[in-house]
């Protein structure tokens, strides 16, 4: 197991090429993006150290429960304000449950739609010289690239293409063939953010308009994405945005390499991922502290403290881990400095690395047709403080396979739910809450379908499912296309559910 300290570069071939930091710019050189390496590798949304399998990187879980806030040399202790009422109270959107690039979009992240949707995000940081280092990150799904077997792997390839256009200057253009190679066929399957891309650049401060494009090697599909960016000037007593980081090492020049991996979506895990955030203070004269927050998705401060920058080097760091139960659900706020020095970014705790669930009702309400309802009255009695760590308990105990890091179950469940609703939404209710959604959800598409739909005879759908030796007949009674399970289709599937979930069949 290679437990890298740094981010590290990863050069795609039969052997991981792994470097303790990234090519190091040097400012007598056009900026023209070709310099800095790239980083691409799969990655397991739990929280993780870093290991090698064919030449990528693949990341194994390892728990992480504290809240620390550090700098270089020094430390801060932290506080809590306002702890009632962190979570919110507003209903999320199926849409939004379904669509992550909705909400990702309100977060001000760069995002592309399908075929090929991918979730971006830019930072910045003082670079050499009157340079400024710009990081973008792409996040991408392995379900949306085309893989193919390999030996004993699977293998996708894509290519990224970027242009970054300042105002009045020649663009800069950068082009990139990347490789991921996944052991196994569930790997290609994953819904979850499991590759990720970085690139650096060397820029100058100004205003910039980012396009990328993502494009699958062994298939049509690509998207595109573009966004306009600030590229700030860093003075004296100045800071960075906070960065949303899965792994980072400190610096105290801005001629060193920025040694960073991003989290582009800023997302984690409820209950289950430490949120870790990255700062740098440029050139303070003197110790200096800046006031820090984190608010809630309503503005409410949640968290309150000021770091400290000495004033002994050109470049001061903090790093600062928020444990999982100290999060409140949705989107948060981190900022540094205050009043027009203020700088922030956004993070996002949700249920899931796959569907953007950040309600605790509404995660309740969608687990109606799920079963364990042992579980889920659990939860739904569980006091708002010990909430993550009863999530955590249900999320371990309906996982089918624990050697990886997805609920396959869950993933499986809200798949369903998914087209459920799209395929029963002309009821009048929510598709998935209409009876064909029901049975959909729990039971799985049908082996065969019978539609009479003719004033003649009746509007009633047939459904059979072979392997239960199951037949369900639904009736538009009202004859406005409100189709319901007749009583005795009722009782059978009533009757058959309880035995597919004995046996887990279903």
């Amino acid at each position: 197991m290679v437990r890298p300290t740094r981010s590290c570069c990863v050069m795609m071939s039969d052997q991981a090429t792994l470097s303790s930091h990234c090519q190091q710019a040097d400012p007598a050189f056009p900026l023209d993006g070709q310099r800095p390496a790239r980083l691409t590798f799969p990655r397991r949304y739990l929280r993780a150290a870093l290991v090698v399998y064919g030449g990528v990187v693949i990341r194994r879980f390892l728990v992480v429960v504290l809240v620390v806030a550090f700098g270089t040399g020094c430390g801060s202790q932290w506080k809590r304000v306002g702890t009632d009422d962190l979570g919110p109270t507003t209903e999320e959107t199926l849409t939004d449950v379904f669509n992550p690039q909705n909400v990702y979009r309100g977060m001000g992240r760069l995002t592309a739609p399908e075929p090929l949707p991918f979730i971006g995000h830019v930072v910045f940081a003082d670079g050499p010289a009157d340079s400024v280092i710009a990081v973008v990150a792409l996040s991408l799904e392995n379900r949306s690239l085309t893989f193919q077997r390999e030996d004993d792997t699977f293998v996708a390839r894509y290519r990224v293409e970027m242009r970054l256009q300042q105002d009045g200057e020649p663009p800069i253009r950068l082009a990139r063939d990347e490789l991921v190679r996944v052991p196994t066929f569930q790997e290609t399957l994953r819904n979850d953010e499991s590759v990720l891309f970085q690139q650096s650049f060397h820029l100058t401060p100004g205003r910039y308009t980012v396009a990328i494009a993502v494009s699958d090697r062994a298939s049509p599909a690509q998207s595109r994405a573009q966004a306009v960016y600030q590229v700030p000037a860093f003075g004296p007593g100045s800071t960075s945005e906070p960065m949303i980081v899965y792994q980072v090492t400190g610096r105290d020049s801005p001629r060193q390499p920025l040694s960073i991996l991003l989290n582009p979506r800023g997302a984690v895990s409820y209950g289950g991922d430490t949120l870790l955030a990255y700062i740098e203070g440029y050139g303070f004269p003197k110790p200096t502290k800046v006031p820090f927050e984190v608010r809630d998705q309503f503005g409410k401060v949640v968290y309150s403290d000021s770091l400290l920058f000495q004033g002994v080097h050109p470049v001061e760091s903090h790093i600062i881990r928020l444990a999982p139960d100290s999060q409140p659900l949705g989107e948060i706020t981190l900022a540094i400095g205050s009043a027009v020095d203020e700088r922030t970014t956004t993070a996002l705790v949700s249920f899931s690395q796959g569907w953007v669930l950040t309600n605790y009702d509404e995660m309740l309400s969608l687990l109606r047709y799920f079963g364990r309802d042992e579980w889920v009255d659990s939860l739904r009695r569980t006091p708002e403080a010990q909430r993550s760590t009863v999530w955590r308990e249900f999320w371990v105990a309906t996982d089918p396979n624990r050697a990886t890091p997805e609920n396959e179950a869950l993933d499986m469940y809200f798949a369903r739910v998914q087209s459920a609703n799209r395929l029963f939404r002309n009821e009048g209710v929510p598709g998935w809450r209409t009876d064909r959604g029901e049975v959909y959800i729990t039971l799985g598409q049908p082996d065969d379908v019978f539609d009479n739909r003719t004033e003649a005879e009746g509007r009633y759908i047939v459904w059979s499912y072979t392997q239960l030796r199951l037949d369900l007949f639904f009736e538009d009674l009202a004859r406005f296309g409100h189709y319901r399970l007749t009583p005795q289709s009722r009782a059978d599937y009533s009757r058959v559910l309880v035995r597919v979930r004995r046996q887990g069949i279903g």
